[in-house]
């Protein structure tokens, strides 16, 4: 176990002949080692005024050293240096999340590096960005090819804030109960067998920045979990997996092994689950109201945003009519009507997930299924809503489907997280985007203020917990919410990666996850590990981080993968995220062509 540790002024001349052995190590000739030696010295009143820290291993040994120089708002990372032979264990990292953690107690706010031109790479890799003012004189130094250092630049964040009231800014207990929570509701257009599920349980690894525990319904790959900690910098998890493999019966699975139960109550940590359920309630000796949950109902929640709309104050928003068809008759008199007044109709049911239950029908789909009745009779059979159909903005116009998300703390104040654009396809949800600078302009502030109200709407009538609200934008710019949910979701993972993110790489990370890229063959597990720490190293050298969500589809009969990618930049996000993709087709070349015969 490596640890980091400040460095003690009687250890200056150790240091410095690691400092020298590490620049060495990059295959520099004796004249400018020779050069380089006065700069590169750590005297001994250096130790503290550099604020030089050293990593160590658990006899001792002194593996690397960092220093934090200057005074905030600015500081600069003067020194990084690893021993030979630690390179590649994982010590630089230690090192450089440690000097932006300092920096930021600090309150530095800019954090500049001047790189060893054969450190970039790594530094690339850390989240460091290209200095924009191109660095002082080449860095420090201001030497000519080929020893000019090569000036980056972070922006050391605290762990937001949101984040740290979510769960105490502590480590929890992640709960994978996907399964359990929309079994509950028995809505007919989910899946009765509830494999997606289950699968979906693995994003219980992202239900907080820092998860102590992870409790899943599957088994999952044991390399899983050690390529996310590694790039997500967790500390230890404890995995329980493999309780369920059919069936919604998460917790209790786990309240019928009362060992398991007393140590995941017993730790003192929060327990984070996917959602609210009965038998949440009775592991965790809380209260069950059903009642919480009345606004997973689409119907419930379009009149609650009926209700804060007339209370008047959201210019931006507007709401689309909706009639609860009684019977399927009704349902089919009402598209009939519409379809032939030219209208576009959305068809629902009360709890479907992810889009399932939603159908978007236009006229010409009515005339080709044969009529309304002909396309209703092909839907699960469940009580439908009929809904006005919005028509979105043109395409360069910006994004059509939006989401705010927030959580009502257990005192019942209503905390703020963002906004984020999802990518709907078909009705489906696919994945979301978040970050600075993806809502547009124009939404951000209609989208907030309805959020938080309908925050506050939830916090009163008695829900504790995560929530979202979902919209779609209209040709004029305004938002129509369509629906509420009183869980974690795809878009939540997504912003618990960026807050991690920022805070262990430097602010204003944009983060996407993509629900399923489909893969061009079904992987054994060795070879789904080798895949995703190939694509770890090949995002990492773009700049962006890549982090697998959902590893166990790709043990499916037709495999697919959800995936996290990261980056600072819009560009090299879509980068990272074409590499992903163009990897997974290409899987089936991982076996080589068939044996002749």
């Amino acid at each position: 176990m490596v640890k980091v540790r400040p460095a003690r002024a009687d250890e200056a001349e150790a240091l410095t002949g690691l400092v020298m052995r590490s620049k060495a190590y990059w295959g520099y000739d004796a004249g400018f080692l020779a050069a380089c030696a006065a700069e590169l010295r750590i005297r001994a009143a250096d130790v503290a005024a550099r604020r030089v820290v050293v990593a160590e291993d658990e006899r001792g040994a002194v593996l690397g050293l960092a220093s934090l120089e200057g005074a905030p708002p600015h500081a600069v990372l003067g020194l990084l240096f690893v021993e030979p032979a630690a390179i590649g264990r994982g010590v630089g990292r230690l090192l450089y999340r440690d000097a932006l953690r300092r920096a930021v107690a600090l309150g530095v706010r800019r954090l500049a590096i001047d790189s060893d031109p054969h450190a970039a790479g790594f530094y690339r890799a850390m989240g460091a960005r290209a200095a924009a003012d191109g660095g002082a004189d080449q860095g420090r130094g201001g030497r000519a090819e080929p020893y000019a250092l090569v000036p980056f630049e972070a922006a050391p964040a605290p762990l937001a804030a949101w984040a740290r009231e979510w769960t105490g800014g502590g480590r929890a207990v992640h709960l994978g109960n996907v399964a359990e929570f929309n079994a509950q509701f028995a809505d007919a257009t989910l899946d009765g067998e509830q494999r997606p599920a289950h699968h979906y349980a693995c994003l219980a690894a992202f239900y907080s920045p820092d998860p102590a525990v992870l409790v899943l319904p599957r088994a999952v790959p044991r390399g899983w979990t050690d390529l996310v900690g590694r790039e997500l910098g967790w500390s230890e998890v404890e995995v329980y997996d493999g309780l369920v493999e059919r069936g919604p019966g998460l917790l209790d699975a786990v309240r019928a092994r009362p060992a398991l139960a007393a140590r995941l109550t017993g730790a003192g940590l929060p327990l984070v689950p996917w959602g609210l359920t009965r038998p949440f309630g009775e592991l965790t000796g809380r209260p069950w109201r059903p009642g919480q949950l009345r606004y997973e109902s689409k119907s419930a929640a379009h009149e609650l945003f009926g209700r804060i709309l007339a209370e008047g104050g959201h210019p931006g928003i507007r709401l689309p009519a909706q009639w609860r068809a009684a019977t399927r008759r009704a349902a089919v008199r009402l598209l009939s009507d519409r379809a032939r007044a030219g209208k576009s109709t959305v068809l629902k049911s009360e709890h479907g997930v992810g889009g399932s239950g939603t159908t978007v029908v236009t006229p010409e789909r009515v005339r080709a299924a044969g009529g309304a009745r002909a396309l209703v009779r092909r839907l699960p059979r469940c009580p439908l809503l009929v809904e006005e159909y919005v028509e979105g903005p043109a395409r360069e116009d910006g994004p059509r489907d939006l989401t705010y998300d927030g959580f009502v703390g257990a005192d019942g104040r209503v905390h703020e997280v963002g906004g984020a654009v999802m990518e709907v396809r078909d009705g489906c949800y696919a994945g979301a985007t978040v970050g600075p600078g993806v809502v547009p302009e124009w939404a951000e502030k209609p989208l907030t203020a309805f959020g938080g109200a309908v925050g506050r709407e939830l916090a009163a009538g008695g829900y504790r917990g995560w929530f979202d609200v979902d919209f779609v934008a209209d040709g004029g710019r305004r938002l129509a919410p369509t629906e509420t949910n009183l869980r974690l979701t795809g878009p939540s993972v997504a912003f618990m990666v960026a807050a991690r993110l920022d805070a262990l790489r430097g602010a204003g990370h944009l983060v996407r996850i993509v629900d399923r890229v489909e893969l061009g063959a079904r992987l054994p597990e060795a070879q789904l590990d080798e895949l995703c720490a190939d694509l770890a190293r090949e995002c990492a050298r773009l700049g962006a981080v890549f982090v697998p969500a959902i590893p166990t589809g790709a043990f499916e009969p037709s495999p697919w993968l959800g995936v996290l990618v990261a980056a600072h930049s819009r560009e090299v996000l879509d980068a990272a995220e074409a590499r992903v993709r163009a990897a997974a087709r290409a899987v089936d070349a991982l076996f080589g062509p068939p044996a002749p015969l």
